[in-house]
C-alpha cells in the first residue's frame, strides 16, 4: 500500500504470485530500462560538447556585465535617495522609497533577506540590506518612480532605458539558462558599457577611446600581463580591430617589422598624411631590401629570389611619396635596418599611458599574414601589472617600445 492509499504493482514477474494482472486502483511504475539500452542515447559527442561550452562561454560573460551593471545601478541608488529618506526612515529608507507601488516586490526582498540571515548566506555584512536584494527591474523601477532625483546627474533618461530594455533580454535569457546567440551578447555588452558610462563609471583607462576595456579583461587580466587579445592570424585581428580604429586618432605611430604591411596597405596614405599634418609623428622602419637578411627570409618562406625585397621596396616607395607631399619631413621619418628581423611591432601613442601594440612573431616558412598577434594595453596600471601577490611585474608594452628604440638607434635613414 503506498502513501496515498493505492497499492503499487508487484515488481519483477519472475517474484512469487508474480502475475501481470493489477488490481484496480493500483498505480503503474514504468520499469526502468538496460542500462545499456541509455547510454548510447546519454553520450555527447565533441559537437555537442563545443556547443555547450560556447553557451557556457556566453552567458559568463553576459553575467558579468550585468553584474557590472547592477552594483553600478545599485550605488547610484543608494547615492541618491539615502539622503533623502534615510533621516526619516532609518534602515527602512529602500522600503520607504519604494512606496505603495512598489509594496509587493520590495516585502519580497526584505523576506529573501530575511531568509538569507537566519541560513547564513548573507557573508559579507555590507550585503544585509534590503538594497542588496532588489533586482535590476526593480533598481530600475526605484530610478524611474524618483527620477526628478536622479536628473541633475543623469540627463540622458530616454537612453537609460532603452540600453536597462535590451539588457532585461539578456537577463531573462541567463537567469533561465538558455542559448545565448552571439548577436544578443554583443547587443548586450554594448549596452552596459554605455550604461556604465553614462551611470559615470567608464573606464579611466584613456586607450578605451581606441580599443574598449572589456570587462573579462577588467577582472581576470592581471593573468596574462598586459596582453589584452590574441588573434591567430592578422586577418581575424583585423576583423575585430580594424586599422582605422588602430591608427586613425593617432598622435604617435612608430612601426618595426619587414614590410609594414598592416600599416602601409590597410591605413590610406592621405590618411597618414592627415594624422601627421594634425601635429602627429610616424617613424616606420623596414628591413633593407638589399641586406642579406631579406635574401634568407626569402629561403624561409620558399618564395623566388627578389620577390619580397620588391614587396618592400614598394611599400618604402609609397611612404616616401607620402613624405614628400608634407610641409614638416621631420614629422615623417623612414629608416632602415640590417639584421635578422624577430618580430613585427606597430606601437601606437608608445609614449603615453593610453598606447596600444599589436606585435608578432616572425616563424619560420609562415608570412606574416599568418602568424599569431598580440595587442598590448600600456594604460593598465600605468604599464605595470598588480598580481594575486600584490607584487608589480612589468608587462610586454615596455619590452617591444625599448626594442623599437634600440633598433632606431642603430638603423639608417631613407632620404
Amino acid at each position: 500500500m503506498g502513501s496515498g492509499g493505492l497499492e503499487l504493482p508487484p515488481g519483477d514477474e519472475g517474484r512469487e504470485g508474480g502475475s501481470t494482472d493489477v488490481p484496480p486502483g493500483a498505480v503503474s511504475l514504468a520499469r526502468p530500462m538496460n542500462a545499456g539500452a541509455i547510454g548510447p542515447q546519454l553520450e555527447w559527442d565533441a559537437e555537442a560538447w563545443h556547443e555547450v561550452r560556447t553557451r557556457a562561454q556566453r552567458a559568463g560573460r553576459a553575467y558579468i556585465w550585468l553584474n557590472l551593471v547592477e552594483q553600478r545601478l545599485r550605488a547610484v541608488v543608494a547615492a541618491v535617495l539615502r539622503p533623502v529618506y534615510e533621516p526619516v526612515h532609518g534602515d527602512d529608507w529602500v522600503v520607504a522609497a519604494a512606496g505603495p507601488a512598489g509594496q509587493e516586490w520590495v516585502q519580497r526582498a526584505v523576506a529573501v533577506r530575511e531568509v538569507s540571515r537566519r541560513k547564513g548566506y548573507l557573508l559579507d555584512p555590507a550585503d544585509d540590506n534590503v538594497l542588496s536584494f532588489l533586482t535590476l527591474p526593480q533598481l530600475r523601477e526605484l530610478m524611474v518612480q524618483h527620477w526628478p532625483c536622479f536628473e541633475p546627474y543623469v540627463d540622458e533618461r530616454r537612453e537609460v532605458e532603452l540600453a536597462l530594455d535590451e539588457l532585461e533580454v539578456t537577463r531573462n535569457v541567463v537567469s533561465r539558462n538558455r542559448a545565448l546567440s552571439e548577436a544578443v551578447l554583443n547587443q548586450a555588452e554594448r549596452a552596459a558599457a554605455r550604461l556604465l558610462e553614462v551611470l559615470g563609471a567608464g573606464s579611466d583607462v584613456p586607450s578605451t577611446r581606441r580599443l574598449p576595456v572589456d570587462a573579462v579583461e577588467d577582472l581576470v587580466g592581471d593573468r596574462y600581463a598586459d596582453v589584452v587579445a590574441v588573434h591567430s592570424d592578422r586577418v581575424r585581428l583585423l576583423r575585430q580591430f580594424p586599422a582605422e580604429d588602430l591608427f586613425g586618432s593617432a598622435r604617435r605611430v612608430d612601426a618595426l617589422g619587414i614590410g609594414l604591411n598592416l600599416l602601409v596597405q590597410n591605413f590610406s596614405g592621405r590618411r597618414l598624411l592627415r594624422l601627421a599634418e594634425a601635429g602627429g609623428r610616424v617613424r616606420l622602419l623596414f628591413l633593407n631590401p638589399a641586406s642579406s637578411a631579406i635574401k634568407r627570409r626569402e629561403r624561409e618562406l620558399g618564395i623566388k629570389r627578389g620577390e619580397l625585397s620588391r614587396a618592400v621596396e614598394m611599400n618604402i616607395l609609397h611612404m616616401r611619396r607620402v613624405r614628400a607631399r608634407l610641409r614638416d619631413p621631420g614629422a615623417f621619418e623612414i629608416q632602415v635596418f640590417d639584421e635578422t628581423p624577430r618580430f613585427t611591432a606597430y606601437l601606437v601613442d608608445g609614449d603615453g599611458a593610453d598606447g596600444i601594440a599589436v606585435v608578432q612573431s616572425y616563424l619560420r616558412r609562415t608570412r606574416g599574414m599568418e602568424a599569431p598577434v598580440l595587442v598590448l594595453r600600456n594604460g593598465r596600471n600605468g604599464g605595470r601589472v598588480v598580481k594575486s601577490d600584490q607584487t608589480d611585474e612589468v608587462g610586454l608594452f615596455p619590452t617591444y617600445r625599448e626594442e623599437f628604440e634600440l633598433m632606431w638607434a642603430d638603423s639608417r635613414p631613407v632620404s
